[in-house]
Formats: structure tokens, sequence, C-alpha cells
């Protein structure tokens, strides 16, 4: 009998501990060690532990991708601290999760009683409670209304109206703990809706208002083969969601502390990749020029005034600090006549308190505007089927930013005579062109012999003699000839004069001398207000010529990123053609790293930081700015350094555009630094962004270990830096590549992460080698699981005497000019 009743105990427990794969129903029990897989095993619902941390939580993780991805916590401020929690659905019909003592942690918050109640998985990752006897299928409770800090594909971010529900994205605290971190993601339904993201009540990104199609603010969003977005706004719900079409990958958007990041995984090097964030660049910042302020990411400085404003605070305009904004010129007068300016590709300001009606068309809302004397200003409220309902501004209209694609129309209240000044200046203008242009064509041949015949010795007299100093801020255009007037095209750049450069560089003297390249020399120069520039100048003899100086200009100036060298104007006059760029204080990354008295300078924090910095960089050149560039010449000498050792990558002399479809490029006229170029663009002159990814995968070893990539002697043998590289790889005895130089003083995780990953970037083929966001998310995520590189790719001798190569000379390195095949 004891026996019996034995068994049945055993029975029973087996009973309640047993449940379906993916469905939780009153009967069972899920404990620690358990789990529930969505019916098509894309997701587990389980107890784990996040990082290095020993804590229990109750979450939703991917199934079928091997690094495991929580995108859903249960218990996120209040963690078990042993494996005895289990879940189960209570009397209420509600779930309960439950710790050792059986003391309820969390649970939910179902009003409605459920005769039958099961709580199921399901594959898009949403937890649902339902009644298993509804027709309708409808859900009490569901995760997908209880984010954490991810948003999959079908879930809502938003509100449901009907039930006083908002969904939102709450960022975990750090990596080894999912509690409620301080920057939230969410729906304003205040005004247009529109998203903001915060950190505590301060607001640091706002994307705008639903234009039809896509958010103001985000113009990149748009709807492709692999994923669509949309907005809904209806009495019961507002919110946004997006889906995924192509099956094969997998997208999440994720609430990263500071940035909104969306990941893609790909099979083929099993790791997420980073496919798009917000906030982008300086522009995207909430409130960057203040009121009245627009913010433009290819200007520079970036913050400019709308039309009739003018800076509130100019000295700190100028410093470029343009947070107070800007204030009128002319005060409105209603009674008088009021008009209105129309701007062009604008991500509409601030929406809070503006007010919406969505039944009109832009006419009636112009009208409307007009009328009342308080409106400053007003839009379209949906440009998706040619520009339907209306939104007015009646407060300071703050967070404006300017598109060169995207965006949308924008009217600003003007007083009349504004407006009428405007149309008067433009006429004026012409004029003054046009009689310009005909003095200039009679006098240019003239002034042009007389500048070429002048000896730079008078030049120095005369100046000697007769002191003046220009200004930033005096910058003409000079006497340009017709062909001078077609190399300035497109540069969207101050233009100096050729004497505001002598000025500032002490005629050129010697001792101004900071670097020599390809390109020519640089000077260190400083203007009169004390702003320290660097003066690239063409030589005659440049192994560079005029096209790689255009193309410089052309894609530097429509370029903006805190990695990027920031280039401040050119001087196109005769047969001088020079950069003007901002100073950077500890020149250029190859001074320091490759000078054993000054490379102990760089300790290992920086030298990681600097890395970083440099990845940054080419994501923005290769996913994030308005062209997809390829940068060519990536290199040591070509990585400068700020005052507090920030990388910026300089000299686009060699860069190239691709198009939105293109993946690699091919050209006979190969030029690039040897020991930097990948082996296809210098064996076949094939490149494309893993021409990049290799470059940087040779920078990162010799910062790790402090050497060139040229001859290394080891013993009798003189291999290059991937080769010695590769060798101690294989011996177990990486490490021994570390610098010497910096001792003890580093984290050892980060130094192997940065060898394995630097090793992995240049193996020889290019589609071994990672795409630059997917480097940036090795470099950042300690816990993603790096591949095993093969073979890099380094010429050996036998390669070597194949090829027949033609070398030119720089300072510092050796270029390669031209290549050919036998």
């Amino acid at each position: 009998m004891k026996t019996f009743l034995l068994l049945l105990l055993f029975l029973s427990n087996l009973f309640y501990n047993s449940f379906a794969g993916d469905t939780l129903t009153p009967n069972s029990l899920l404990k620690d060690g358990q789990t529930l897989i969505s019916a098509g095993g894309f997701f587990k619902l389980g107890f784990f532990s996040p990082g290095s941390s020993t804590m229990k939580y109750l979450g939703i993780w991917y199934m079928k991708i091997p690094v495991q991805t929580v995108v859903w916590v249960a218990n996120r401020d209040i963690p078990l601290s042993d494996s005895l929690g289990s879940l189960k659905i209570g009397e209420t019909g509600n779930l309960i999760l439950s710790d050792g003592l059986q003391r309820p942690i969390w649970s939910t918050t179902a009003t409605s009683n459920l005769s039958n109640p099961i709580a199921q998985l399901l594959d898009n990752g949403n937890f649902v409670l339902r009644n298993n006897d509804s027709i309708s299928e409808s859900y009490i409770w569901e995760s997908f209304y209880n984010p954490s800090d991810t948003l999959l594909p079908g879930m809502k971010l938003g509100w449901n109206l009907k039930a006083g529900l908002e969904s939102k994205l709450t960022t975990w605290n750090n990596s080894n703990d999912p509690s409620n971190g301080d920057y939230t993601f969410n729906l304003d339904l205040s005004g247009s809706p529109e998203m903001f993201l915060r950190h505590g009540s301060q607001i640091i990104y706002r994307n705008g208002p639903w234009t039809g199609f896509q958010f103001s603010g985000e113009p990149e969003m748009d709807s492709n083969s692999y994923i669509s977005f949309d907005f809904i706004s209806n009495q019961d719900e507002i919110y946004y969601t997006y889906k995924v079409i192509d099956s094969s990958v997998t997208f999440r958007l994720v609430l990263n502390q500071s940035q909104l990041q969306r990941y893609i995984w790909y099979d083929s090097v099993s790791s997420w990749s980073l496919y798009w964030y917000v906030p982008r660049d300086q522009c995207d910042s909430y409130a960057e020029c203040g009121p009245y302020g627009f913010c433009n990411s290819n200007y520079s400085p970036v913050c400019r005034c709308v039309q009739g404003f003018k800076p509130k605070n100019p000295q700190n305009w100028n410093l470029r600090d343009g947070s107070d904004g800007c204030v009128r010129v002319t005060k409105l007068d209603c009674e008088k006549g009021d008009g209105f300016l129309k701007m062009n590709g604008i991500k509409l300001p601030d929406t809070t308190k503006a007010i919406v009606i969505q039944s009109i068309s832009l006419e009636e809302c112009r009208l409307r505007c007009l009328k009342n004397c308080s409106c400053l200003a007003y839009a379209s409220a949906n440009i998706s089927a040619g520009g339907t309902g209306c939104i007015t501004w009646g407060t300071e209209l703050i967070d404006l930013k300017q598109f060169i694609d995207g965006g949308q129309d924008f009217y600003i209240r003007l007083a009349a005579s504004e407006l009428k000044g405007n149309s008067k200046k433009k006429h004026i203008i012409i004029i003054v062109v046009v009689i310009f242009s005909m003095l200039m064509l009679l006098l240019g041949s003239i002034g042009y012999c007389f500048w070429k015949n002048k000896k730079m010795k008078n030049i120095t007299g005369y100046w000697r003699n007769k002191p003046r100093q220009l200004s930033f801020d005096t910058v003409i255009t000079g006497h340009l000839s017709d062909d001078e007037e077609s190399r300035r095209q497109n540069t969207d750049l101050p233009l100096f004069n050729f004497e505001t450069i002598l000025i500032a560089t002490e005629n050129f003297l010697i001792a101004n001398k900071i670097g020599e390249g390809g390109f020519g020399i640089v000077y260190k120069g400083k203007l009169v207000e004390g702003q320290e520039i660097a003066v690239k100048r063409l030589s005659k003899s440049s192994l560079q010529g005029l096209e790689e100086f255009k193309n410089e200009v052309k894609l530097i100036a429509k370029l903006q990123h805190i990695n990027l060298v920031r280039l401040l104007g050119c001087c196109i006059q005769g047969e001088e053609n020079m950069l003007v760029y901002e100073y950077m204080q500890n020149r250029s990354l190859d001074t320091i790293i490759f000078d054993k008295a000054r490379s102990p300078l760089l300790s290992w924090p920086i030298r990681f930081k600097i890395i970083i910095g440099i990845a940054r960089g080419l994501v923005y050149l290769h996913q994030d700015s308005r062209f997809r560039i390829i940068h060519r010449d990536l290199k040591a000498s070509n990585i400068l350094l700020d005052k507090e050792m920030n990388p910026k990558i300089s000299d686009f002399g060699l860069a190239r555009i691709f198009g939105g479809e293109d993946t690699n490029a091919y050209t006979k006229r190969v030029m690039g630094t040897y020991g930097y170029m990948s082996p296809e663009y210098a064996m076949d002159g094939i490149f494309s962004v893993k021409s990049d990814v290799f470059s940087f995968g040779v920078l990162v070893l010799e910062i790790v270990s402090g050497k060139k990539n040229k001859g290394i002697h080891i013993s009798d043998e003189r291999i290059n830096l991937l080769a010695y590289a590769w060798n101690l790889w294989k011996e177990g005895k990486i490490l021994e590549l570390f610098d010497a130089s910096l001792g003890g003083s580093y984290s050892e995780l980060e130094v192997l992460r940065c060898i394995h990953l630097g090793l992995f970037c240049v193996q020889e083929r290019a589609d071994d080698r990672p795409s630059m966001p997917l480097v940036l998310l090795m470099l950042s995520g300690a816990n993603v699981v790096l591949p095993q590189p093969k073979n890099p790719g380094f010429w050996d001798g036998e390669r070597s005497s194949e090829m027949k190569m033609s070398w030119s000379f720089s300072a510092n390195d050796m270029s390669v000019t031209k290549l050919e095949g036998r």
C-alpha cells in the first residue's frame, strides 16, 4: 500500500510538472531548467542569468540563434537569488512567478476571470494569456504590450487607447542587470504623435511626426524587400510597428543606453550586425540649434538661423554653440500682413504643443494660420497622398533639422518686409553677379598674369610692410577664371583667399610644417581670433593631382562625423589648391605609435578608444552617411588625433562613392599604400567596403603591437606583421604580439579580442571579412563570439615574384601608383 501511494505521488508530481511544448496550463508548472518552445522553434521561454550575474530571471530569447539574445524579461526589478523559482497560472487566471518559498514576485494584471486559461509562447516571440475555448483568440494579457528593451517585428510601440495601456522600451541597467534603466523610448500623443528618446525627463532625441510613410526625422526609414514600417492611428490604438518581409533574415530593435539600434542576424558569420541606429550625428541631438535655429549635418558649422532670424547669443554661436537659438530680426505685424517662408527638406519642429487637423487641405491650413495672429508656422500632416491635413505651431519652433534628401516642406511666418526684402535682395544679387562676371571676363586675364609673375618675395615684403589680418569670417571667392570657377563647383565650402592663408601660415614658414605626404606639405596656421588650422597645400610635384584634390573637396564637404577630420574650407586661386582643416594637436597616429620614445603615451585604454573611433568613422562612411564611401587609403598616417586622443579619419583624395546596389568596383589605376592594401585590390584592382575592412584590420594589429606592417626580423627570417601575427596565432602565443612598452597595464580580454578581430578583418578572401557594422558590434559586445580567422592576405615571396610594380615614395609611406600583372 505504501509503495502504491509513493508511486501515485510520483505520477502526480510528474503530471503537475509536465506541459506541452509551447503552452502552460493551470495543471502545469514551469520550473528553473524547464522551457517553453514556440511551435515553430523560433523562441524559448525559461529562466536565465544574464552575463556574469548569478541572479535568475524569467525571459524569452531566440531558439535558433546560438548567441543567447534575450528579448523580454518578466521580473526585471525583482530577480530570484536561487534556482527555486516557478511560473504557474493562478486561481484568477493570471500568471504568477514565485520564489522558492512560494512568494509571488511578479504576476500579470488581467482583470477578467478566465474559465479555461492557458499561457502560450507564439512564433513571433509574444507570450500570451488567453482562454483556451475562445473562438476569437483574443488575448487577456500579452508580453508584446509589456516590452523590455527590445521591439520585435509585429510588436506595437505606442498606446492601446481602449485599454489605457502604453507600450514603451526601457533600457537594461547593464549587460548583467536587466532592471529598468534610465533611458526610455516611447510615443508621445501630444500634438502630432512622435517618438522620444529620454534620459530620465531629459529629451535626447526625437524622430518627428509620421509623414504618411516614415517619421519626419528619419528619411532613411524606407520600406524595402527586407523590412516594412507602419504607423497606425485610430480611435482604439496609436502605435508604430514594423514587419520583416524576407523570412531568411532576423531583425530586432533595441534601446541600448543612449541609442536606439536595429540589428540584423547573418547566419554566415553567426553574429548580430548593427544595421541602423539613432542618434546618428550632432544634428540628431534634441534642440541642438535652439529655438528658430535649424541643423544641417552637411554644413560646417552645423547650425544656421532660419531666414529672418539672427543668433540670440552671437558670441556662443561663433564658438559653435547654438543651444541659445535665434531671435527675429523684424517683429511680426499681423494687421499689416505677414507671409510665409517655405523651407524644404525639413524635420518638422517639436509638435508637442502643435495643433493637428486631419480633414483640411494644405491651402486651407495656410489660410487658417494666416488668420490666426498667434500661428507661427504650418505644414502638411500627411505628405504620402500629395499633402493633406494640417499642423500649426503657436509656440517656439525647436529641434528643426534640414536634409539634402528627405524631410518635408515647412512654412514659417515672417514679417512682410522680410519676405519683400528677400525678393529684392535676390534681384540685386543677380544684377551684381552679372556685372561682376563681365568685369572679371575683362580683367581676369590681366589679374591672372599679374599674379603669375609676382615673385613670392615681393608678396612677403608687401605683407611685412603693410600687415593686416583676415579672420575666419573673411572668406571671399577671389578672382577666378572660368576654369577655376568650374573647379570650385559643388564644394559647398567657404573659400579662403590666398592672402588669408599666407598670413595664417606666416608665408608657409618652414617651422610651421607639420607633415608631408603624397599630396604635398601640411602647414600649421592660426587665424586672427586664435583658431588653429592645418593647411594642406597641393605641390606641383604631388603624387596626387587636381582630380584627387577635387575628389576630397567634393566628398568631405558633405560628411560630418566626430571621427572624421573636419574641413573648414579651401583655397582655389591661380595654381594654388589648398584645403583648410581643423588642427589636430597630436598630429597623426603614426608619429606616436611607431616612435619607441612616444608610443608609451598611448596607453591601452587610449589605443582601444582609437580603434573604436576608427571603426565608428568607417561605419559612417560605409553605411550611415548620405553616400556609400570607400576610403581606399586607410593607414596610420591618415588617422589624426585631437588633444584628447580622439581619432579622426583624414585624406579622402582616393575615396570613391558607391551606388546603392554596387558591391565592388574595378580600376586600372591602383593607388594606395603598401602594407594596407587588400590582396584583391593590389592584385586585380578590385575594391569594395571589404578593402577598407582589410586596411582597418592592419591598423588594429599595428595599434596593438606598435609595429609597422613591414619587415619584422625573427632570427634570420624577415616577414611582415600579418604573417608574424598569424604564426603567433597558430602557435597559441598571440599575446606576444602586444606592445611590450606598455608593461602589464592592460585588459587581456580586450587585447585578445582586438587581435582576433584584426586577423578576422585581414583574411585573404574579401567574402570572409566582416562588414564594419559587424566589426563595431564585435568590438563593443564582450559576449559576441568571434569566428575563427582564416589565412590572412599577405604576399609571400612566390606571389610577389609574379608581380611587376611601380612604387612612389612619400615621407612616411610607400605608395602604389601603378600595378600591372605579368
